[in-house]
Order: structure tokens, then C-alpha cells, then sequence
């Protein structure tokens, strides 16, 4: 491999494999692309359904826990992030949501010029191949194929006709005129296959000469000469070395693995650096703060036919997958869910946000349960809880120590009981009749407050949605300047959700696809300036 690149971006995830597809359209750009993982050859990756499985491959994910919560009964919560080609986009549930217009209204009101709706729009769209068809929302002929589900269970159809019967409006598009409603979530699916940003931006174009992709390869350091960003080191099959990036070293490794690496390269709050023995190349304390995440609770209730997913016959379901792509294994099993305003705390915009799937889903879906269950996802869209991470160690392979501090704000709990409340108003509508038995969580039985209460500090998981811990910002105590560069440093940049200023409302994986494709056109504008200078 060859010692020095025009661009190193590390992380192969939602953000990396569009930085690598669109720097390496430059013939002339050489690019680097180091994943900590290994390549995405695992058939469950691509097969939809097999997404239950995957959180048993300790293979493809970072495994990550919490620090006890102390709002949640002490409980280290379990925070699993992709560690293969395509990241989390590789082991997600393929929910297509940009979230709401005005959350990135929001961004550029706090000074990040650029980054409003009307700025952002263009490249959401840019990245997308609609099913549907181009129109004002929607574009076509990007990498990322965006499609309706090929199938849909009978309780998924049960649940939008009882928010309908709750008085929620039927929305057909959650990313269009408007995202109050339920409905279908479309999927990040071509011919119902995942399409992660591994298979969407990488895999068409790994053979260009001027892209290496190196896997299986932990960055441990940023290096510098002077202020500037001069190269990485990098530890591969335990080979250690040096690569020096000629233009920018670009970091793509999610919003714990970013600051994380900013932190060892001497990024960060210079006494926790300085408490590790990391010499101090830029005091930022903001690096690791702000960290924000959506916080769910569950609604399980056991099902009166056998109809859910959770004694699905596996051999029939893979045959009907791999030989006709038909049938449940094209299911992302969250299939159906709202996006409510709750009136309590938010009447402007939803507030709330639902999956629903036809299946039990208990503790991730480790804790296997009898019988046939169906359960509702709810979480609220915008927390007030501020966490942060913590480095515990100079040494590259000791994980940080990840607080969320889920609940600290008061704000936090009496949304997640809307939650529940809004979760089970939907659930005993007359669609659900003929087929609801017994709530089996929190319980018919529990009704009061603080029996609801005490539910979400022994049940609420995170729903996999860490933003936030390298603030854009346009002060001098952000992290990252709305360009995305390092403050305090030169040749560095970080390009993933850790630069989020606050969280949006829904999932995130489509927000960081497009971060990354804006972030590719503020590079390349740039590099052409560049070569124009040299040119001249």
C-alpha cells in the first residue's frame, strides 16, 4: 500500500462510503478508506430480515454499553454501532427519515450558515433514488435506493388503521409535505435487498485505481506536523504504520468513535488528556459533550393468532428470500409507525415517534419470548438530557466511557410516559380487536404513575441514535466550524452525526448520509480552488 494519499478518511460507515464514492470521482484525488471491520460479506446483512439476527455477531459491532444510568435503575444500557463496511447502515432496521424541515431550520438559526432546510434539501436529495419517483421531496438517481416494503404483515396494516381510528391522519410519505401520521416507513432497500452505503456508494466503484479501502484496520491517532493534520497511524493485523494524507485527514467514525480519536491525538479537554499522559495538541473542551440519543420504551401485547414473526418457519422464509426475493425476509420488521404530536409538549411539529412491529421485541430482541407478541416502539423526538463521553484510557482498543445521563432532565420522563400513553391509546382502537389478548408490558395491571414510572427506568433502551459529541458550531467553543473543520487545527475534519448541534426528529442514518454528501461538495469546491492556484 502505498505510504501517502490526497485524502484519509477513517470509518466505513453511513458517512465514509459517501465521502470515499464522491472524493474518488476525481481521478486525480487518491483516497484512503480505513474501516476498523471487515468487509460486509455476511448473507444477513444483505438479507432485510436477518437484521434480528445481527445483534448476535459480536463480529459487526463495536458492542458498546453505557455507564450505569442513574435514572434507569443503575443499568449499563447496551449501545450496539456497526463495526463492518457500511457501519450501522449495515445492521440498522433501513428506516428512510430525514426528520422534520425545521430541525435543520434549528441549525442554521444557532449560526450554521448553510445548513437550513432550504440548503440541505438538495442533497437529500442528491443521494436518493426513489422508488416513487422524482417530485418536489424526492430525487432520483442517486446511490441510495429508497423503496416501499415488498411485504407487510396483517398487525403492521392493523396498526395504521388504529392511529387512523385514534385521530391520527394516514400519512403515505413520512419525508414529504408533511411528517405528522402514520403509515409505512419506506426502506433503504434495492429490490428488496439492504442497500447500506457499503453496497450504494462503495461497492460500484471499488475498483477505481485512485481508491484503496483498507479493513480490519484500527486508526490509533491522528498524527501532526506542527498544527496540521499530517497522516494517521493505523494498526492492521498487528502491524503498526504511519500514512500521510497530503490535503485532509477526515474523520468518519460515528459519534463515539470520532471524539474518541480526536481525544488520542491530543484533541480535547486538556486535563482529562493530560490525566491519560496525551500531549496536548488542542484544548477543546467541548470534544465528547453534547452527546444526545433517543430514549424508547416499549408497549408489548400477546397476540391472539399466529401471525407474528416470532416462530416464523426460517428454511421456508430464506428460500422464499434467496430464490424469489418474496416474503418475510424482505421485511424490516419495523414496518409501520407514526410520527404524533403530543400537545403537551410540542404543537408545532411531532414530538413523538413510533415503530411498530409484529413481533415480540424485548431487551433488543436477546431476550427470546413465548407465544406470539406484537409491540410498539415510542420515543420521544427531542430530549433535553446532555450526556458525554470520557476517555478512560491513552490506549486505542479501551473503549470510552459513554454517559448519556438519560432522564436528568425531568422534561425527559414525563415525555416518555406520554409515550406509553399515546402507544396504548393506538393499541385498544377496534383494528386491534380481533387480534389483542393481554398487554404482557408494562402490564394491564399498571396503570398509576409511579408503577409507569418505575416500567421505563427497568425497560427504556436507546433506539440507537448517538449524535452530537463534535459540535458544528459557529463560536469558538464548538468543535467543528459549520465546513465541518476542526477548530484549533488545520487539515482535519469530522463528518458524521457527531456534528449534529442538536438531534433530529427521527432517524438518523438518512441526516448522516446527507451530511456527508454536503460535506463532499465543501471539500471538492475546495480542492478545485486549490488545483486552480497550482494550475495558474
Amino acid at each position: 500500500m502505498k505510504s501517502s494519499f490526497d485524502y484519509i478518511i477513517v470509518g466505513a460507515g453511513s458517512a465514509g462510503c459517501v465521502l470515499a464514492n464522491r472524493l474518488s470521482a476525481n481521478p486525480d484525488i487518491e483516497v484512503l478508506l480505513i474501516e476498523a471491520g471487515g468487509k460486509d460479506w455476511n448473507p444477513l446483512i444483505h438479507m432485510p430480515a436477518g437484521l434480528s439476527k445481527l445483534i448476535n455477531f459480536k463480529s459487526l459491532n463495536w458492542n458498546y454499553h453505557t455507564e450505569p444510568q442513574s435514572e434507569l435503575h443503575q443499568r449499563r444500557l447496551y449501545w450496539p454501532r456497526g463495526r463492518v463496511l457500511g457501519g450501522s447502515s449495515s445492521i440498522n432496521a433501513m428506516c428512510f427519515s430525514r426528520g422534520h424541515p425545521s430541525d435543520y431550520d434549528d441549525w442554521a438559526a444557532l449560526g450554521n450558515s448553510g445548513w437550513g432546510w432550504a440548503d440541505v434539501l438538495s442533497y437529500f436529495k442528491s443521494s436518493q433514488d426513489q422508488a416513487r419517483g422524482e417530485d418536489t421531496h424526492h430525487g432520483t438517481g442517486g446511490p441510495l435506493r429508497v423503496e416501499d416494503l415488498r411485504f407487510t404483515n396483517a398487525l403492521s396494516h392493523a396498526f395504521v388503521e388504529a392511529a387512523s381510528q385514534a385521530g391520527y391522519p394516514k400519512n403515505p410519505d413520512f419525508n414529504g409535505a408533511t411528517q405528522e401520521g402514520a403509515g409505512f416507513y419506506q426502506v433503504t432497500q434495492r429490490n428488496g435487498r439492504r442497500c447500506s452505503t457499503a453496497s450504494a456508494y462503495l461497492s460500484p466503484i471499488k475498483a477505481r485505481p485512485n481508491l484503496t479501502v483498507l479493513t480490519h484496520a484500527l486508526t490509533q491517532k491522528v498524527t501532526f506536523k506542527g498544527d496540521h493534520a499530517s497522516g494517521v497511524i493505523v494498526q492492521q493485523r498487528g502491524r503498526v504504520r504511519t500514512v500521510n494524507a497530503k490535503r485532509e485527514v477526515i474523520l468518519a467514525a460515528g459519534a463515539i468513535n470520532s471524539p474518541q480519536l480526536l481525544m488520542l491525538s491530543g484533541i480535547g479537554p486538556a486535563d482529562m488528556l493530560q490525566a491519560h499522559g496525551i500531549d496536548l495538541m488542542a484544548d477543546r473542551p467541548q470534544v465528547g459533550q453534547n452527546l444526545q440519543d433517543h430514549l424508547d420504551i416499549c408497549v408489548l401485547t400477546e397476540c391472539s393468532k399466529p401471525i407474528t414473526y416470532d416462530q416464523l418457519n426460517e428454511l421456508k422464509v430464506g428460500f422464499n428470500y434467496f430464490f424469489r426475493r418474496q416474503g418475510e425476509g424482505t421485511s424490516n420488521i419495523a414496518e409501520a409507525g407514526a410520527f404524533l404530536i403530543s400537545g403537551r409538549h410540542a404543537a408545532d411539529r411531532p414530538d413523538i415517534q413510533m415503530h411498530f412491529v409484529p413481533a415480540w421485541l424485548d431487551d433488543h430482541g436477546r431476550n427470546r419470548l413465548p407465544g406470539y407478541g406484537y409491540t410498539v416502539h415510542a420515543c420521544p423526538l427531542r430530549p433535553k438530557s446532555r450526556g458525554h463521553l470520557t476517555l478512560q484510557s491513552a490506549e486505542p482498543t479501551h473503549p470510552i466511557a459513554i454517559q448519556p445521563n438519560y432522564l436528568s432532565d425531568p422534561h425527559d420522563l414525563e415525555s416518555m410516559l406520554d409515550c406509553i400513553e399515546l402507544a396504548r391509546s393506538i393499541l385498544h382502537q377496534p383494528a386491534f380487536r380481533p387480534y389483542r389478548l393481554q398487554e404482557l408490558m408494562p402490564g394491564d395491571d399498571v396503570k398509576n404513575r409511579a408503577g409507569l414510572i418505575d416500567y421505563i427506568r427497568r425497560k427504556a433502551e436507546t433506539i440507537y441514535h448517538p449524535v452530537g459529541t463534535c459540535r458544528m458550531g459557529p463560536d469558538a467553543d464548538a468543535v467543528v466550524d459549520p465546513k465541518l473543520k476542526v477548530n484549533g487545527v488545520s487539515g482535519l475534519r469530522v463528518v458524521d452525526a457527531s456534528i449534529m448541534p442538536t438531534l433530529t426528529g427521527g432517524n438518523t442514518n438518512a441526516p448522516t448520509v446527507m451530511i456527508a454528501e454536503k460535506a463532499s461538495d465543501l471539500i471538492l469546491s475546495e480542492t478545485t480552488s486549490v488545483t486552480q492556484f497550482e494550475e495558474h
